[in-house]
């Protein structure tokens, strides 16, 4: 009889038998994650050219994989060889498994030049998108025989959550197929077309019974972490995690507590005499945003449209002039901005600043009718702005909401995290260029903080009160 050194539970067992180019397998802590991507790494530890490429952002952090490694590689391939000063694993055929970091994205050009069969990110939201898109040209097969992919595990929560969450989590349901395609010219002339294929693959402590069995009161535990943490950890949540900066917003119309706890709502038609302001954020290589926000008598700001130059952090790279004529034709067209009687603009000061054009974009963008004028650009003030709009009061209001057409805004806000450097603010290395537009026009209407309101919701493990 064979010696087992390490079976998959069920679902590590679907997560290792996907056959898509990516898969992310997690949500929630304790679903066994981190094994399997270790074990994973030596399916193809037979064939002598083969090299697995084991990530996490820094070499510290590696510590409990290399752990993991060292506990059952040897096991399962008697005469595999550590090597500490490197972090490679040699197995007798020849084959390698190597543990690697990119503490910051120029670490990404170490693997420059190189070429990896099996990549695997652990805690995936610890990178940036940049990072991990770059190691897709690191993804080819050193040989014959050997198949290239991409596993990844995964929490919510850190500086890549959103675009994590936006490749992996929003286009489709768990467990479902997702592909992009691609054309292209070949230098013949002619076109051809590919495709990749990615999948999310949902794991809880529930489906770890190894655990379970060995510490039962580990789901005790996460229930009794702060809310955020809790709904991140323990059910996995990507609308809810530690570090979340705007932990008050909500777009879960049948959510925790009535249907009037939520920020995004259907569009409706507003009057025509009601202040409109546009804020725009001036992205080139980055995304531009411009968004139109609707004030009512009462003070209720709505966000009503968007115009968004970019996707997961990369601009379109239009000028300002295709950019303002962009502007125009929304305003003039749009069914809720086209009657509309003025609509004062609010800017980054930055665009009012000489540029390589000669002039400011502030006075390109004027050469095409439109208008904008400096925004407050104070930026702890004009967070406190939006978490003072955000929360609800005792009637389930809120002085902020978002038309469900504003799609990006939708997206990046709820997916900010806190800056290590700063620690009050938003860490701006993240996609936060709809969340600057809307800081300018939130100071034109400052209002004072608005009283949380506690309410109570039953967690399945305990009785607590929320504050929302």
């Amino acid at each position: 009889m064979s010696n087992v050194v390490w079976r998959p539970q069920p679902r590590q067992e679907e997560f290792m038998r996907r056959p898509e180019y990516e898969a992310l397998y997690g949500g929630a802590a304790g679903g066994g994650k981190s094994e399997a991507l270790v074990i994973e790494a030596l399916r193809q530890v037979n064939i002598p050219h083969y090299k697995g490429l084991i990530l996490r952002k820094s070499y510290p952090q590696l510590s409990e994989l290399i752990d993991k490694s060292i506990l059952y590689y040897p096991r399962a391939y008697p005469g595999a060889k550590y090597n500490a000063s490197t972090h490679t694993w040699t197995f007798p055929s020849g084959a390698r498994i190597i543990f690697g970091s990119m503490n910051r994205k120029e670490d990404k050009i170490k693997y420059q030049g190189k070429s990896f069969d099996y990549i695997a990110f652990d805690e995936l939201t610890h990178f940036t998108w940049e990072e991990y898109s770059y190691m897709f040209s690191r993804n080819r097969s050193s040989g014959p025989g050997v198949r290239s992919y991409i596993r990844a595990t995964a929490n919510p929560g850190g500086v890549g959550h959103g675009w994590v969450k936006d490749r992996f989590i929003i286009p489709a349901p768990p467990m479902t197929t997702i592909a992009d395609t691609v054309k292209y010219s070949t230098p013949s002339g002619e076109t051809e077309e590919a495709s990749r294929t990615r999948v999310f693959v949902p794991a809880t402590v529930y489906d770890n019974q190894i655990l379970l069995k060995n510490d039962p009161e580990y789901v005790a535990t996460l229930a009794l972490l702060p809310p955020a943490e809790r709904q991140a950890l323990l059910y996995g949540d990507w609308d809810s995690f530690s570090g979340q900066v705007f932990s008050e917003w909500r777009n879960d119309p049948a959510g925790y507590l009535t249907r009037k706890f939520s920020h995004v709502i259907e569009p409706f038609e507003f009057p025509s005499w009601w202040r409109v302001v546009r804020g725009f954020d001036y992205g080139y290589s980055k995304p531009f945003s411009v968004g139109w926000y609707a004030v009512s008598p009462d003070d209720v700001i709505y966000r009503v449209a968007e115009l968004y130059g970019g996707d997961a952090d990369v601009g379109v790279k239009w000028t300002p002039d295709r950019i303002a004529e962009e502007i125009a034709e929304i305003e003039k067209t749009h069914p809720l901005l086209r009657d509309v009687k003025v609509v004062l603009g609010l800017a980054d000061p930055a665009i009012f600043s000489a540029t390589v054009y000669g002039e400011s974009i502030a006075e390109l963008l004027a050469r095409k009718g439109v208008y904008f004028s400096k925004g407050d650009n104070t930026r702890l003030a004009g967070k406190m702005q939006l978490h003072n709009r955000l929360a609800f009061d005792e009637e389930g209001r809120a002085k902020f909401y978002v038309f469900n057409t504003c799609r990006n805004f939708i997206r990046t806000i709820p997916s900010l995290v806190y800056s290590t450097v700063n620690v009050e603010d938003v860490d701006t290395t993240q996609e936060d260029h709809a969340y600057d537009e809307c800081r300018y026009v939130l100071m034109a209407h400052p209002m004072t903080t608005v009283p949380r309101v506690k309410r109570r919701w039953r967690v399945p493990e305990l009785d607590i009160d929320e504050e929302y």
